[in-house]
């Protein structure tokens, strides 16, 4: 019996890529765009598919995926890309990759959270364009962390390492969450998104898109935030009203904003770059060496583990699939 065959829909890391040689026939995408429409061609006679966040699974798309398609990762944590019930259906197990990058994501939050709070996407622009003057006591100015509160909307691993971080820099940490975390006692739960964003001098989005959560953050709620509050989301652009945010920050009732996700990625609203005191990342939050090969290298084990080793993957998102079609026997 032949190795089972791979497609790989984008470029990855030599090291994931040498990782799935190594136990698979590799089909990999060669252009450094989406697969989009191409998926399905592609996809013939493959055993697994390994996809990224811009590959849109819907269920159309999965009831017209060819029947040897037994197994499907996605390189992200974030699966709100793929049905996972029209997965389920056809008995295909949906993977992910949770741990890997949560330090890289909560790095990036912090990134946002202090250059937003110190303006410092004003200040380097005014260094690049050559008008830093001379020194004066009031240019540049922005808002210390020691003491503020930090409210963070989803307290699971990435929230939580935001929250070992910022305790670092002496904020109070405030959360969030659908339940109390319960290695989260040292933080303030609050029960309501509502009672959070009114205690949060600096506000990270960290929750998953899901249909509860998409549009949460809404203008009403926006207006809940103390005047002049720092606003981050490094979950999903879709959790967030833009025209809302954006009016926040006009108006100046959000003081300093950190975005690393967008709606319509990487179309992203062009107000957002003529938006003072904002600093915008092209959606980098996992985006280090150890991250990136740690989430392939987690694909990859869970693909093999399944196809070769006859044995269940702990990082399934859909377990349900995992008893149907092909793996009825499997222990």
């Amino acid at each position: 019996m032949g190795r089972p065959n791979l497609l790989i829909t984008r470029g990855l890391p030599e090291p994931v890529l040498k990782l799935a040689d190594a136990s698979f026939e590799v089909k990999l995408w060669p252009h450094d765009y989406p697969i989009g429409a191409q998926l399905l061609p592609w996809a013939q006679g493959c055993d697994a598919l390994l996809v990224m966040a811009t590959d849109r699974l819907d269920a159309g798309t999965l009831q017209q995926m060819p029947s040897s398609v037994r197994a499907i990762a996605t390189y992200s944590v974030g699966h709100d890309h793929i049905d996972l019930e029209a997965a389920a259906d056809r008995g295909v197990p949906v993977f992910n990759t949770p741990d890997v990058l949560s330090d890289a994501v909560a790095e990036t939050a912090l990134l946002l959270i202090l250059s937003a709070a110190r303006n410092a996407s004003t200040a380097e622009a005014t260094l690049r364009d050559g008008n830093w003057g001379p020194w004066s006591p009031t240019h540049f100015l922005g808002q210390q962390l020691t003491g503020r509160r930090l409210g963070i909307y989803g307290m699971g691993r990435i929230g939580m390492g935001i929250a070992q971080r910022a305790l670092a820099f002496g904020m109070q940490v405030h959360y969030h969450n659908r339940t109390r975390h319960s290695s989260a006692s040292a933080y303030t739960y609050h029960a309501s998104l509502e009672s959070l964003m009114a205690h949060s001098d600096v506000f990270c989005a960290c929750a998953p898109s899901t249909p509860q959560t998409r549009g949460a953050i809404n203008a009403e709620r926006l207006k809940l935030l103390p005047t002049g509050a720092v606003f981050v989301n490094i979950a999903r652009g879709d959790l967030v009203d833009e025209d809302a945010l954006i009016s926040a920050i006009t108006s100046g009732k959000v003081g300093g904003a950190g975005l690393d996700v967008y709606c319509n990625e990487p179309m992203i609203d062009p107000r957002f770059k003529q938006l003072p005191r904002t600093t915008l990342l092209p959606h980098i939050g996992s985006a280090t060496h150890d991250a990136r090969n740690g989430m392939g290298t987690l694909a990859i084990d869970a693909l093999r583990t399944l196809l070769l080793d006859d044995a269940k993957p702990a990082n399934c998102l859909n377990p349900g699939a995992l008893s149907r079609r092909f793996l009825k026997g499997v222990s």
